[in-house]
């Protein structure tokens, strides 16, 4: 009892209370979960850190509150594993190697064990014994197993292409990675398009699957759209053009109906058979436009702006359309992309706003297809746009006089029939390209073979190591092309002399199979034991950033239906449940980067006010779905709070209570112990972080007002205050521990029971409402919870500054609704 006392007279202290649990959590390691429990498991996962630098707040912030969840779902009965990992390969880890002139397996493993330490002062409930390091041999070696099973499926492949090249990071990116048109999303520079032989994924073989599968997630609706729109599914027709050289030219179109409106053809400049079709007398002049569009950005290439003027080039050629053998010249444009559909289209101009602003601009015909009800003959020498509407179908041979509705699935059937064209679904999402020109990353295990040709690495030789003593300076090519001992090998095959494949894969396969390994990270049989992935899969809740909804996010939906089809478990979906956090901006209002210098370390304010003080900072900025800039201007309330709290309870101590008496102010507090837990409840259910503070500052502050009244010798007392540490004990763990042993409780506060409440209890006996005469609020009334309309009127009336503002005047209107308000309208 004697240190109880002694920590009653020390007050709150987090310099001395946050050290002496960190310790005893580790010492009992009460948040190591089992595989196995009589409870149900629930994994709780946040998008595991880069480690490239220290934590930030904001990664206090994108950590510490689903912390929060993770405890109270702990307290509500659940197995809750919640494991960390980092993400080691890269070009984050890689590009602040080079910065700071250090070794990137040396920057990773220091930062990894600082950011480790950090955690463990966030006071996060993290599991440490399933710790995952991408850049171990052990984790990396099953990204080699993957990729070999999915070259084995036709998954996997190598092939040449126009991609896009970052001439920063000195790379390759994949589509997703550039944003705005041709900007890196790591670094910012402007990228280009290269010709390279690269490797990729077939995510496409998926494109339906994960399209279907949105549909049943507990996502927010906006990553949802973002993956839709993403992956991008039209359906329409693929009609084969006949060129004069012999060849064809295929198109995608979801409009085949307008096809004898095709007056002319446009292809991209990067379509592979510009170089055969285009005459010598225009190749002068196509060679210089294509390498003209290499320089645009696909935003700008695809600007309907009106004041920018279409351009492009005329390659001499000229294809038959199929459904009518008109002759009809073949262009190239740089507002088509080889991105989309087959990087060729057939132009109606009467009905496409570009290619009618094209017409115009070379002169070239329009044919009207689709005729307006009730309105004069649309004519194409005269129309001033096009025409996107329904109407009835002209200029098409058979199809004249259908509605144009009626004429579009007649018309595909139709091509079909006469061998013209098929029906066909197209998709804007492109296979996922893997190949990185950099040092920092899994080495894919291929070799090249003269006799054999290109070799899989058997996976009894996995992994492929990378070597630590390579250069890992960017130069354009793979750093690993000059380290000769890695290069050259022996074949698997033959025996004799060959290379190894020199580019190492995108880090996102990393992050694409993480959670899995968590179950079991010792597992060597395999990338993950299946019995153990099962017991915690699909994952219950997974928090993380909305950035990563057309990365992180597709890919890892496209892996684990890979991985069910392995036949390694039985999953459909990573995630059940997504929940993104906002941005935690820095207070210039811009992003905090550690890449760009803007961060807010933790590591002072922690010294300065307390863990637990920072935790509720961060959780009542703001909503946590939004973020929005840093302050610290709110901490010391923070900090006041957590004094309050502590006061009440250490006052209290283990001090002995006296008998329910059944009082008024017994029963109060009974009803605001229940509203209390109802709102901490609800809103840590619904992610509403910052008005769940609100509800435990509002309940201190009441309970502070009874501190010097009998009712603290009443058992209803110690049960309202026991109740209020346990539901301060996912928020601050700390000194909710700490209080916890002040109230002479087992060790420890969170292996407790989440408080349960009475919904009879827990309804408000009485409400407080506004009172306003002409819409401005000139008073409050208390009224009791489900009082009617006329009683609130009548208590509205009754007070003094509202009889003040209504006498001598005529009461115009009356409004008074339940639970809301009261106006008086007056003149």
């Amino acid at each position: 009892m004697t240190d109880i006392t002694d920590q009653i007279q020390t007050g709150y202290d987090p310099a001395v209370i946050e050290p002496k649990w960190r310790a005893r959590w580790q010492e009992s390691a009460i948040y190591k979960a089992a595989n196995h429990s009589d409870k149900p498991n629930w994994m709780s996962l946040t998008m595991y850190p880069y480690p490239s630098g220290v934590l930030h707040v904001g990664h206090w912030f994108a950590f510490s509150i689903p912390d929060v969840f993770a405890r109270a779902q702990r307290m509500r009965g659940y197995n809750v594993m919640y494991p960390m990992g980092f993400d080691s390969f890269g070009l984050p880890a890689e590009n602040a190697a080079i910065k700071h002139n250090i070794h990137p397996a040396k920057w990773t493993y220091e930062n990894i064990d600082e950011m480790s330490r950090q955690f463990d002062l966030m006071g996060a409930m993290i599991d440490w014994d399933r710790k995952v390091v991408t850049c171990d041999p052990e984790y990396y070696k099953w990204n080699q197993w993957f990729f070999l099973k999915m070259l084995e499926k036709g998954l996997a492949y190598r092939a040449g292409g126009s991609v896009w090249w970052c001439p920063n990071d000195q790379t390759v990116l994949a589509n997703e990675q550039v944003i705005d048109g041709n900007i890196c999303e790591r670094c910012g520079a402007e990228v280009y398009k290269r010709d390279l032989e690269q490797w990729y994924l077939r995510i496409t073989d998926y494109a339906e699957e994960l399209l279907e599968g949105l549909d049943g997630l507990d996502w927010p609706e906006r990553v949802k759209t973002m993956q839709r729109n993403w992956i991008g599914r039209s359906e329409g027709a693929r009609l084969s053009f006949a060129l004069e050289n012999g060849e064809s030219l295929e198109v995608f179109t979801t409009r085949p109906d307008t096809v004898f409106g095709a007056t002319f053809m446009v292809i991209a400049p990067e379509h592979p058979l510009v170089a055969r079709i285009t005459t010598d007398e225009q190749r002068a002049e196509v060679d210089a436009y294509a390498q003209k569009a290499r320089t645009k950005t696909e935003i700008e290439r695809q600007s309907t702006d009106a004041s920018r003027q279409k351009s492009g080039v005329f390659t001499g050629a000229y294809a038959i359309n199929p459904v009518n053998d008109a002759r009809i010249p073949i262009w190239i444009a740089d507002y088509v992309l080889m991105t989309y559909g087959t990087g060729a289209i057939m132009a109606v101009p009467s009905g496409d706003t570009r290619d009618f602003e094209f017409a115009r601009q070379f002169d070239l015909p329009i044919i009207p297809t689709v005729q307006p009800e009730d309105q004069p003959l649309l004519d194409g020498a005269t129309m001033t746009e096009a025409y996107h509407g329904d109407g009835i179908v002209v200029n098409s041979g058979p199809f004249d006089g259908l509605r144009q509705s009626e004429a579009l699935p007649k018309m595909i059937e139709w091509l079909g029939e006469q061998g013209r064209g098929t029906a066909e679904i197209s998709w804007r999402l492109r296979d996922w390209l893997i190949s990185r020109q950099r040092y920092w990353g899994t080495p894919i295990p291929i070799v090249y073979c003269d006799t054999c040709g290109m070799v899989p690495v058997p996976e009894d030789q996995l992994p492929v190591v990378l070597p630590l003593d390579a250069e890992f300076k960017p130069t354009g090519q793979s750093p690993l092309i000059t380290h000769e001992s890695f290069v050259n090998t022996t074949c698997p095959q033959c025996g004799g002399s060959a290379r190894r494949e020199t580019d190492t894969m995108d880090t996102f396969m990393d992050s694409s199979w993480y959670w899995f390994r968590y179950a079991s990270p010792n597992y060597e049989d395999g990338p993950f034991d299946r019995e153990a992935a099962e017991q915690w899969n699909p994952v219950a809740l997974y928090c993380g950033g909305i950035e990563h909804a057309i990365l992180h996010l597709l890919y890892a939906r496209f892996f684990t239906k890979v991985v069910r089809d392995l036949g390694m478990i039985d999953v459909e979906e990573p995630f059940s449940r997504l929940r993104n956090q906002g941005m935690i901006l820095s207070e210039d209002g811009r992003k905090m980067s550690k890449s760009r210098g803007r961060q807010i370390g933790p590591d002072e304010l922690v010294a300065a006010y307390g863990a637990d003080a920072l935790r509720l900072h961060l959780m009542f900025l703001g909503p946590w779905e939004q973020g929005g800039p840093w302050n610290d201007r709110g901490i010391t309330g923070m900090e006041r709070f957590i004094r309050r709290a502590y006061t009440v309870v250490s006052e209290l101590g283990t001090s002995a209570s006296g008998t329910v008496t059944g009082s008024d102010a017994e029963r109060s507090l009974i009803a605001l112990q229940h509203r209390t837990i109802k709102r901490a409840t609800d809103q840590i259910d619904t992610f509403g972080f910052n008005t769940m503070v609100s509800a435990l500052i509002e309940y201190v502050n009441e309970v502070m007002k009874l501190k010097e009244t009998d009712i603290i010798t009443s058992p209803v007392w110690r049960e309202a205050v026991e109740t209020l540490v346990l539901l301060m004990a996912p928020s601050t763990p700390y000194v909710a521990e700490e209080m916890w042993e002040i109230l002479g409780k087992p060790f420890s506060v969170h292996q407790q029971n989440w408080p349960v409440y009475d919904p009879a209890l827990a309804v408000e006996a009485s409400i407080e409402i506004p009172v306003q005469v002409n819409g401005k609020v000139r008073d409050r009334i208390v009224v009791a919870s489900g009082a009617s309309a006329d009683e609130q009127l009548t208590a509205a009336k009754a007070l003094e500054k509202i009889a003040a503002q209504i006498k001598g005047k005529q009461i115009v209107k009356e409004v008074s609704v339940p639970g809301r308000l009261v106006n008086i309208v007056v003149k």
